[in-house]
């Protein structure tokens, strides 16, 4: 980290003391196994149905639990579910609860909860959205099995029911999933492995779980997001501590036990420490992307969003996020880039990198020299570079930006706010999604549109009727055309600016064993030597 960098961060958001001033007494607590880790921001929003934010989705895993999940080979498999069966025409789908599963609470869960629970996830979310527009009915049965009636045959239903990035379709007793979708549930009583200690919660600094003694896992092995989820640790303590330098220190210390997303001009010196691990968490990584206000000047309008694509450099970005020590590439596609496939820029329209063009479309687009408000958040080392990199950018398109450094919490409520940018409101931010929840138009939130449409809120009719055309296509050909055809009209319109696509790495001390790798941290299945 620089020293801009680091000094920024500890101006503005301090640097907590990690564990009371360093002392590690003999207490209690420490007499039980606990993992103390830094996670990837401050968890203030704990309903990881009314937001996509990752540090949201990572809590939700710890506290809910899935009706399906996705295993390594990212195969959808029975999580909750023990049997389920279809008609011979395709539309009715029974499920069937495994038995004796609870709530934390110790009231048994119920085929009810399940109903409400896929209800309200799917107004959300844009594949649950997909699903709820081909159900004709969903209603439980008994107390341990439900049916959902569809209106057509559809090839995603159990794609749907075990996605594994936000939205995550989480389980909740009825009562909490019976809240309006657009509120956020602040009850967390969920049926995984661990339970929410909302007593010990401090936001802005720790965040802690409780071995659920009564959870019941499945016997299969772990495998990502699916099988036993077996937790050998009594305890789990995020602690929230936006200073790199001092998240670093405390892992090597032994202070911590990992850190969720590493500061990457951190990484190399951890890399040389024999105590400590570090590894790419997530098989295929991440895209970064600017998300840009649609509804406010400038970039209400497409001369804008397209200048501003013309004077962006992925690999400046890339540079600035992950440098050269984490793998990284060009990828011009809304829906992120394969291995095989090439950066794509000229097949989908981006185009050519000139900054004097980029100022003189920006000048007849209508910008009238207001400011641009730029969303940083500082206590995000991962995206703090970036979004400073925007800001630059922007200077140099000749756009008067107004820089707001705040934390990654405080953006992710803030990015909701629709008013003008000079109340409250914002124009652009940086921020970042795995491949894994982006791969395609029913998992990609960010990339719908209009009435269905993520923050920055963009609208052009022909997405949607893509959309609809290549969800229900059967013939693979017309598919993959379609998609084609979709990203093009992505780019033309500007939807989003894809930044580039990049391998993120953890890192934890050695006596940490069986650390699942996934699109989210798994905290089941570690154990602490």
């Amino acid at each position: 980290m620089t020293a801009s960098r680091r000094s920024l961060l500890a101006a503005g958001l301090g640097a907590p003391a990690l564990l009371g001033g360093g002392s590690r007494a003999a207490t209690a607590q420490d007499a039980q196994r606990v993992i103390r880790a830094v996670p990837i921001g401050d968890l203030r929003v704990l309903d990881p149905i009314w937001t996509t934010a990752y540090i949201t989705r990572n809590h939700g895993y710890l506290v809910f639990d899935t009706l399906f999940a996705l295993d390594a080979e990212n195969t959808p498999r029975p999580q909750m579910i023990e049997a389920w069966e279809t008609s011979g025409d395709g539309l009715t789908w029974s499920f069937r609860l495994r038995e004796g599963l609870l709530w934390h609470d110790d009231t048994p869960v119920r085929a009810a909860d399940c109903v409400a629970s896929i209800r309200r996830w799917s107004a959300k979310d844009g594949m649950g959205r997909a699903l709820a527009a081909v159900t004709e009915a969903m209603a439980a049965r008994d107390d341990r099995t439900f049916t959902l009636t569809l209106k057509q045959r559809v090839g995603f239903v159990l794609d749907a029911l075990g996605k594994i990035d936000s939205n995550v379709p989480f389980m909740m007793p009825e009562r909490l999933a019976a809240t309006d979708p657009n509120t956020q549930v602040t009850e967390m009583v969920g049926s995984g492995p661990f339970r929410f200690l909302r007593g010990e919660w401090v936001p802005g600094a720790k965040v802690a779980y409780g071995k659920f003694a009564r959870y019941l896992p499945r016997a299969e092995p772990p495998s990502q997001a699916a099988g036993g989820k077996v937790a050998k640790v009594d305890r789990v303590e995020l602690l929230y501590t936006p200073d790199a330098a001092t998240a670093m220190n405390g892992l090597l210390a032994g202070e911590l036990d990992l850190l969720e997303s590493p500061a990457p001009d951190l990484v190399e010196r951890l890399s040389r420490a024999r105590d400590i691990v570090v590894t790419p968490n997530d098989p295929l990584g991440y895209q970064m992307f600017a998300v840009m206000n649609q509804l406010h000047p400038p970039f209400d309008k497409v001369e804008a969003r397209r200048a501003l694509m013309s004077a962006v450099r992925q690999s400046d970005f890339m540079q600035a996020t992950v440098g050269d020590r984490t793998p990284w590439r060009e990828c011009a596609a809304i829906f992120g880039c394969a291995l095989e496939d090439g950066v794509q820029n000229d097949a989908l329209g981006w185009p050519t990198y000139d900054l004097a063009t980029a100022q003189r479309m920006l000048r007849e687009s209508g910008y009238d020299g207001r400011p641009v408000v730029v969303m940083d958040p500082a206590d995000n080392a991962t995206l703090h570079p970036s979004a400073l990199l925007m800001a630059d950018v922007l200077q140099r398109l000749g756009a008067n930006v107004d820089l707001q450094a705040m934390d990654w919490s405080t953006l992710v409520q803030r990015r909701a706010n629709r008013g003008a940018p000079g109340q409250g409101g914002w124009n652009i931010f940086v921020t970042n999604a795995t491949l894994t929840g982006i791969a395609n138009p029913l998992l990609n939130t960010f990339a719908r549109h209009c009435e269905e449409a993520w923050f920055g809120w963009p609208c052009d009719r022909r997405v949607a009727e893509l959309m609809r055309a290549w969800t229900f296509e059967g013939d693979p050909t017309k598919r993959r055309n379609i998609l084609k055809q979709l990203e093009r009209v992505h780019v033309e319109v500007a939807t989003l600016i894809p930044l580039g696509q990049y391998r993120s790495v953890i890192a934890y001390r050695r006596s940490l064993r069986g650390v699942l790798p996934g699109p989210a941290l798994f905290y089941w299945n570690v154990e602490k030597a």
